[in-house]
């Protein structure tokens, strides 16, 4: 028996997750303890309830995607919003370096997967699902790259495939992120402050912050400020639909997801430059947090954990293998990489958000991580619009030339 839930029934059902998994951070020391994200502590108590349901009961749900949709772009929105031609230029290096290795990373992923499913007997396409198709690309790559290989490649179950990977790494994602950053704060002694000692109290009027920082501190809006960024919003998904629509089949076809995110950026600073009107972050960033948080518990939400149950033993062993390599690469390179301080501890756990899950992930593991340890400008500076926007593009770069092998 399954239940369609509408959007304002899956709206309800999102927020209390989102209220469990905040109780069970508090109240749990070892969620609290290692930075797990309250999204995925919920989502995943409530994607445990509906496999109980569906494998003993034979009843599930099915969640209004419509709105899952719109938070996402929502999500993006905010992102491209609050990038700043100005606060881009301070972390111009870093996000180099960033890309840097997040390049390097992308091959290794591929390296690691099509390695292993030779190794394991199986076809080498099936391995580049279980590597940067569905772990750095997420469920949306995973469809779109499994339809592709199913039609022109004869890889039968490829989208079902890309699914339960993609589900295994938005759950590996956005659990792993934390206990990795805790290690090597600890192990290099880069914070003996928490949170509450260094931003005790509402943010300064005039602080300068980047995307999503102080998750939880106090935003000071009007109802002028919410209405005019709503409309900066709806113009930006409104954009971006058109478009997805206008570039459909062409040379510069991309997901709507990064319309959304180039057309705030396009908006946002249009209106600073050309215009000289102040844009108010603070409402910005309200949108964007309370987007991002329902969007990931939505998400989890809606899992499907018995696809996991139907994957082969092999590829379960590629996607463990996967995960470890991810920890190493994390600890060992992006954290070198980006310069060994405490920035460098929070980027490796955003860094392991999208390199097994998906943007939001990213952006929920380094808000778990501040929000204990202290703020980190630089890692909410160049996260989001790495993870966000030229990942996929580089993603779809390499998946495009191994595929041009076979």
């Amino acid at each position: 028996m399954n239940f369609e839930i509408d959007a304002f029934g899956t709206l309800v059902i999102a927020v209390l997750v989102l209220l469990l998994g905040s109780i069970l951070v508090q109240k749990i020391p070892f969620l609290k303890n290692y930075n797990i994200p309250e999204p995925v502590a919920g989502g995943l108590i409530a994607a445990l309830l509906s496999f109980i349901l569906f494998k003993f009961f034979n009843i599930s749900a099915s969640f209004n995607s419509e709105i899952q949709n719109i938070l996402m772009l929502m999500f993006f929105t905010s992102i491209g919003l609050s990038a700043s031609l100005i606060k881009l230029k301070k972390g111009g290096r870093a996000l180099l370096l960033f890309l840097i290795c997040v390049s390097l990373y992308v091959l290794v992923q591929n390296a690691v997967g099509m390695g292993l499913a030779t190794i394991l007997g199986l076809d080498p396409l099936i391995g580049l699902i279980a590597g940067s198709i569905t772990l750095t690309g997420g469920h949306g790559t995973a469809g779109a790259w499994g339809s592709i290989l199913e039609t022109q490649y004869g890889i039968q179950g490829a989208v079902v495939l890309g699914m339960a990977s993609a589900t295994f790494g938005l759950i590996i994602g956005g659990v792993m992120g934390g206990p990795i950053a805790k290690y090597l704060i600890r192990k290099h002694q880069l914070s003996d402050q928490t949170l509450a000692d260094k931003t005790d109290g509402d943010i300064p009027p005039n602080t300068d912050i980047a995307p999503f920082e102080y998750s939880k501190k106090t935003r000071l809006i009007t109802a002028h400020n919410a209405v005019t960024t709503l409309g900066m919003f709806a113009s930006c998904i409104y954009i971006a639909n058109w478009m997805t629509d206008l570039s459909q089949g062409q040379w510069f076809e991309l997901p709507t997801f990064v319309w959304a995110l180039a057309s705030g950026v396009l908006i946002r600073n249009s209106i600073e430059y050309f215009f000289k009107i102040k844009i108010f972050d603070r409402a910005i960033d309200v949108f964007g947090n309370a987007s991002l948080s329902l969007y990931l518990a939505m998400a989890l939400l809606s899992l499907q954990l018995w696809l996991l149950a139907d994957l082969a033993g092999p590829l379960v062993m590629i996607l463990l293998v996967q995960m470890l390599v991810l920890a190493a690469y994390t600890t060992f390179v992006t954290f070198r990489i980006m310069g060994k301080d405490y920035d460098a501890a929070v980027i490796s756990a955003g860094h392991c958000g999208f390199g097994m899950g998906a943007t939001p992930t990213a952006i929920a593991n380094i808000q778990a991580v501040t929000n204990s340890y202290g703020p980190s400008h630089k890692a909410f500076l160049i996260i989001p619009l790495c993870g966000a926007f030229f990942i996929d593009i580089i993603n779809a770069v390499v998946i495009q030339t191994i595929l041009k092998f076979f």
